[in-house]
């Protein structure tokens, strides 16, 4: 069965064609700059990659083009549209409805809708990738998997917020999660290679977004991120955590809107607020070169990582793992040294050497003697999505 794995952003579309239950990539892609007259597509095919500048200015025309390079004759790798059985999608928020990957119906699409203001950066362009593969796709079964539904076993004592009952109760709000889809799929894969039944384990999936759970025997019993993928870590452009007593004094007292400390908090903070720079290797170079703003802002990032993992390990009575997952974790040798630096009461140290070494492989980064193991997965959020997509579509 071909499965086409789409991740629709805001301004790009990722994309797997994955072949299961094989679990082989068939060829994949990114979109990016879509809404532009210079659109970059990338595409992938055999260990060869195709790169090319053109206009898309909208997700129908990228998805024509998803489709047009599938089909090409010379570089293609399906004769027709119906040869895509499956379409899965990553939707980043679905609320407290969904618990498990689910066919889209025109039900679901309205509770995805419902959502966008819990996710209004991701949502709408999720949806919007929903739709058009409709279109595109029209025989294929559509299924959504959901990022916050990992999170759905949260005990209640972690997932409420200390504020009125009925807000909870009338309005749903409480802590949600996020990167479910890879905190899931790099624990399973950590506990495989340990050979755990019974496990406790830190995922921390650092990104542009990021996020850090615990997962005690599979399931996800807390994690950083919230009602909205904002607070917990410091992020690229979010603040992550922060007392909501600012937020009155800028409006209050500063004079700004709640639209300005919406975008100063969601788009201008975090990394790129500490620094002027989002890209953490940017920030790198800089501390490198002694940019005092880089270095502080370095050692703020990983302070805030090692808070997390204690109390995570105060949540879980230990740990028997602890893993480093996406961009930043998997590629950012510094900040997996900082955050875990100074932890050897918790019998967590990490030998430098092996830290320092770049595998796309699972490995352990941790001393030989080390308490704690602390690895280095590389996340795959498609494969994921394509092994649930196919489960449900099988199963039903």
């Amino acid at each position: 069965m071909k499965i086409l794995i789409l991740n629709s952003g805001s301004s790009s579309i990722k994309f797997q064609l994955i072949e299961m239950p094989s679990e082989v990539l068939v060829c994949s892609g990114l979109l990016e700059k879509v809404g532009s007259e210079d659109a970059i597509v990338n595409y992938k095919k055999d260990g060869v990659n195709f790169k090319q500048t053109k206009a898309i200015f909208n997700y129908n025309e990228g998805l024509q083009n998803i489709a047009e390079l599938l089909l090409d004759s010379e570089n293609g790798v399906i004769k027709t549209r119906d040869e895509i059985e499956v379409i899965g999608h990553r939707v980043v928020h679905g609320g407290n409805l969904f618990s498990a990957t689910t066919l889209i119906t025109p039900e679901v699409k309205t509770e995805i809708e419902k959502c966008i203001p819990l996710a209004p950066l991701h949502n709408p362009a999720n949806l919007e990738g929903i739709v058009v593969a409709e279109q595109r796709f029209p025989n294929a079964k559509q299924v959504a998997v959901f990022d916050t539904a990992f999170h759905q076993t949260i005990p209640e004592k972690a997932n409420r917020f200390a504020i009125p009952k009925k807000l909870f109760e009338d309005e749903a709000i409480q802590v949600y999660g996020f990167h479910g889809i890879s905190h899931k799929y790099v624990s399973e894969k950590a506990n495989a290679y340990l050979g755990l039944e019974k496990s406790k384990i830190i995922t921390i999936h650092l990104g542009n977004g990021c996020s850090m759970t615990a997962i005690k025997d599979g399931l996800s019993i807390d994690h950083s991120l919230g009602f909205t993928p904002s607070n917990g870590l410091i992020m690229g452009t979010r603040s992550g955590d922060i007392d909501h007593g600012v937020l009155f004094y800028l409006v209050n007292t500063l004079g700004y809107s709640l639209d300005e400390v919406n975008k100063l908090l969601t788009k201008e903070s975090g990394m790129l607020g500490l620094t002027g720079y989002s890209d953490l290797r940017d920030i790198i170079s800089q501390a490198e070169k002694g940019d005092r703003d880089c270095v502080l802002a370095l050692e703020m990032n990983a302070y805030r990582i090692k808070k997390y993992i204690g109390s995570y390990i105060s949540a879980m009575n230990g740990v028997d793992a602890i893993v480093f997952t996406a961009g930043i974790g998997e590629n950012a040798s510094i900040i997996r040294k900082k955050a875990c630096e100074d932890m050897d009461f918790f019998g967590i140290s990490i030998d430098e050497d092996k830290n320092e070494q770049n595998s796309k492989e699972i490995r352990e980064i941790s001393e030989e003697n080390a308490k704690v193991k602390v690895m280095v997965i590389p996340t795959n959020e498609e494969l994921e999505i394509a092994k649930q997509a196919y489960f449900l579509v099988v199963n039903g």
